[in-house]
């Protein structure tokens, strides 16, 4: 006789809750009573529990009786976008939230939210990945405009008008006559969009007058309000800045005796870094060097919880313009007590550390020191030096300090080649600007070993902060840059393909793509393939778990040496203070516990500064090429896409758009998987870094938009036949086969299929309804 089945033991309440506070959305008590096996007989039982719960606090109760913990979202929202990063990524919040802590993070990922822009408002269906963090896929695009508008106020035949400065908002406001707060035509103003008039412009209502397009700086003011980066400091944090004294010397060892150099870009603002080096006197090192890296001691200053570490953490990081910074500290930190200037007493945290001739790291140690630096040098005052063109300041430290310098950097690049690196050449742009705010040139930053000092000396002590914290078991934020994303790796194979280069499919190390890049370094395919490897790379961030630095080749690596400038690196110095006993000042168990919030948190204000930096730098291009429109420019093609090519110009690195719409009579399809445009008439194919030549035809500093036309010459890149190549300096065409190895074109066969928009047509007939292709309107 087979027994009867024995009932399922029931839950304990904490199994309850758990049960709900990690499942994905709502649940109700079916659902609970299904995952536990509870009978009807225990249903009276399982709402005591569900009571008692509630009654606590535990959990809340929803809509048609279903539970969720206190603060959850529901499965489906209405969310607001509040940052986008350089990539496109948004980040939304909740329109309503009405707990009294930091609502989560909603990460909307999907393709079809990538239109929308800070402000827009959206329905979205979201998944819940922990608490305060939520992954977000939209349903509906809500009608409407952005709560608040930037602009320049205008006055017209119908009164004031507010001009956007954002490229994505295209409409105009009006502005009532008694909703102006008395700004003037050409001020620099911010609106609130007012309700109602659905017929004809939008109505909007001054609410802060910021000067200006006229005066200094407002190009870098209308980017601080468009990315919405804090500027005032809350009068208690100005207070405890202004209120700092000079550190003591008390426990810290005295470094004031050594060397110490701080070298920096000549419109550097701060200096917290100083470094020095000298030969090995070891019987057991020969060849080898002894470094010290000392960095500002700022967790000396900013103490966990008080109104400058609340200020600092808000911001996240300084944002650098051509003509001014907006500073993560106050000025009288990160200009004054933080900054190690020359022949005064600086407290820092220092690490020492051994080489070997090879560059091989043999020990480090760090300490809590003074320092007194022996000069503020530039990186072209040192190159200088070096060349054999030494000045009155770095004459007396060519031998002493400099040389030394160089050959711990020898040593230490040496390493860096057997280590293998991702080594992208990527150049920068510099806007000049005079004290009057206006540009007086555009160039590329140059690039020197001196540059390369600095930046093997910092990575060395970054590689020493983490390891000195891993082996104190203490939490680290990480620096982390991940392996590229596989479905990015694949799209990098299939465009290498098409121009006969192999990227190897088996486990990927920064050296292969060096391998690729060296292969085609001084040919006209340099530029493009350094841009789409850039573009397969993921993003680097910030993160407590450690993932290691795929592009420096590192398995453990974390910012340590710019504390002014970057909170990351005060979180790690405290860090080292707590592991290795520094102080009192270290990071506390609250910090410990956040950790992860706070490197999402730095990692958003990091992408909003360097769209910030990024928008500045593109409006101050604007402006100075405003005076030249109708001008002939050299450049090549930094980006395709349906709707045109993105175009940067060679001299001064200004990028723009050219329209489909005005490039050569033909219906263009954008090819995604060859980064280009292909007239499906004529053939003609405009590629991703080829050469042409732009006119230009429109400049707007107020946005920062700029259009180009593209100009045909003969023996031009942009009108190229399949299978050509153009010379890089000359412009002028090669046939297929021409540099040594003949290229699989596609395009030219009449088999060819073409991917648009991630539909595949034949060659010769125009995709089905829902097909998107872009196409030249006949003139």
């Amino acid at each position: 006789m087979t027994k009867p089945k024995q009932p399922a033991p029931l839950p304990t309440k904490d199994q309850v809750l758990e049960f709900i506070n990690e499942s994905p959305g709502k649940v109700g008590k079916r659902e609970i009573a299904r995952a536990f096996h509870i009978g009807s007989q225990d249903r009276v039982w399982l709402k005591k529990i569900l009571k008692d719960l509630a009654e606590e606090g535990a959990i809340e109760r929803g809509h048609k009786r279903q539970f969720h913990r206190p603060g959850a979202l529901p499965d489906v929202l209405v969310v607001e976008v509040i940052a986008i990063d350089p990539e496109g990524g948004l980040v939304a919040k909740p329109v309503t939230w009405t707990q009294e802590d930091t609502p989560p993070r909603i990460l909307l990922t999907d393709r079809k939210s990538q239109a929308m822009g800070r402000g827009d408002r959206a329905l979205v269906r979201v998944r819940r990945i922990r608490d305060d963090l939520y992954e977000g896929k939209l349903i509906k695009r809500l009608a409407g405009a952005p709560n608040q508008v930037l602009g320049v106020y205008e006055t017209g035949a119908e009164g004031g008008r507010l001009v956007p400065t954002s490229k994505r908002e295209k409409t105009e406001y009006l502005v009532p006559a008694g909703d102006t707060m008395g700004a003037d035509p050409g001020e620099i103003v911010l609106a609130e969009v007012l309700p109602g008039r659905r017929l004809g412009l939008r109505l909007a209502k001054v609410v802060e007058r910021l000067g200006h397009t006229g005066e200094a700086k407002s190009v870098s003011l209308i980017c601080i309000h468009e990315n919405d980066i804090p500027v005032e400091f809350p009068p208690e944090a100005l207070k405890q800045a202004e209120d700092a004294e000079a550190a003591t010397l008390g426990k810290r060892e005295d470094l004031r005796a050594i060397p110490f150099v701080t070298i920096d870009g000549e419109d550097a603002r701060d200096f917290d870094d100083a470094v020095f080096a000298e030969a090995d006197d070891a019987e057991d090192n020969p060849g080898g060097f002894r470094m010290m890296v000392a960095i500002a001691d700022v967790a000396h200053y900013v103490r966990p919880g008080d109104p400058l570490d609340r200020a600092a953490f808000e911001r996240g990081n300084s944002v650098y313009f051509p003509d001014r910074v907006v500073p993560m500290l106050p000025e009288a930190l990160s200009n004054g007590w933080c900054s190690l200037r020359p022949n005064e007493d600086r407290p820092v945290m220092a690490v020492r550390m051994r080489i070997d001739r090879h560059g091989n790291k043999l020990d480090h140690a760090f300490t809590r020191g003074m320092i007194r630096s022996s000069a503020r040098l530039t990186y072209t005052q040192v190159q200088n030096a070096m060349d054999g063109m030494a000045d009155e300041l770095t004459g007396p430290l060519v031998e002493p300090v400099l040389k030394p310098l160089y050959g711990a950097l020898h040593a230490l690049a040496e390493a860096r080649d057997r280590r293998g690196t991702l080594d992208l050449d990527i150049p920068e742009r510099r806007i000049l600007v005079n004290d009057e705010g206006e540009v007086t040139g555009v160039v590329i930053r140059p690039r020197f070993d001196s540059h390369r000092l600095i930046e093997e000396f910092m990575i060395l002590a970054n590689v020493c902060a983490a390891e000195e914290l891993e082996k104190h078991d203490t939490p680290c934020m990480y620096r982390v840059h991940d392996e590229p994303a596989p479905e990015r790796l694949q799209a990098l194979r299939e465009f290498l393909d098409s121009m006969d280069l192999t990227l190897t499919t088996g486990t990927i190390k920064p050296h292969h793509f060096n391998k690729i890049l060296e292969s085609v370094k001084g040919s006209p395919d340099e530029i493009i393939v350094n841009e789409v490897v850039l573009r397969s790379q993921a993003q680097a961030v910030y993160s407590p778990e450690n993932l290691g630095h795929f592009g420096l080749g590192l398995r453990r690596y974390a910012h340590f040496t710019s504390p002014i400038r970057r909170y990351s690196d005060l979180v790690v110095h405290r860090g080292l203070i707590r592991a290795l006993g520094l102080g009192k000042d270290g990071l506390t168990d609250e910090e410990m516990e956040r950790m992860e919030p706070i490197g999402e948190h730095i990692s958003i204000t990091e992408r909003r500064a360097a769209t910030a930096e990024r928008d500045a730098v593109d409006r101050f291009a604007a402006a100075w090429l405003a005076n030249h429109v109708g001008s002939l420019f050299s450049g090549r093609i930094r980006g395709v896409n349906r709707f045109g090519l993105f175009v940067e110009l060679s001299e001064t690195g200004a990028s723009g758009l050219v329209p489909i719409s005005t490039l050569p009579d033909d219906y263009y399809l954008h090819d995604e998987a060859q980064h280009a445009l292909i007239g499906r008439k004529l053939r003609r194919t405009y590629r991703l870094g080829d050469l042409v030549t732009a006119q230009l035809m429109e400049a707007s500093p107020l946005t920062g938009g700029m259009l180009f036309h593209i100009v045909e010459e003969k023996g031009h890149a942009g009108v190229r036949k399949p299978g050509e190549t153009v010379d890089p300096s000359t412009g002028a065409r090669k046939p297929a086969g021409s540099v040594g190895r003949q290229r699989r074109v596609k395009a030219a066969k009449d088999t060819r299929r073409v991917k648009v928009a991630g539909r595949v047509t034949a060659k010769g007939k125009k995709p089905g309804k829902g097909g998107k292709v872009s196409r030249k309107t006949k003139r």
